[in-house]
């Protein structure tokens, strides 16, 4: 064994101790944010918040397919006008049924 692996050797172990507590870090705060995010969905979510988190999400993902759309944006406005509505009223009503 060279002098170099010994050296790879103890960054690997330095890399997988940080990792490690960066892990447990994590699952301790994960706790309390879960325990937060069940409280505040405790009595449920109606028609009228799913529709503004319904929007949001709608409105990100078209936005990505706007972006990978390109130049070929303004003949595709049409479809993607009627594809934000459909989208738009299902994600709500699954958000409203599913929460």
């Amino acid at each position: 064994m060279g002098a170099g692996s010994r050296g790879d050797l103890k960054i690997l172990a330095v890399v997988l101790v940080v990792a490690a507590v960066f892990v447990i870090i994590a699952f301790m705060a994960g706790g309390f944010l879960v325990t937060g995010a069940m409280e505040a969905l405790e009595p449920g979510v109606g028609l009228k918040a799913a529709a503004k988190w319904s929007f949001g999400v709608t409105v990100l993902l078209f936005v990505g397919f706007a972006v990978a759309a390109g130049d070929g944006l303004l003949g595709e406005l049409q479809y993607m006008l009627g594809g934000f509505f459909a989208f738009f009223g299902i994600i709500t009503l699954l958000i409203a049924w599913a929460f």
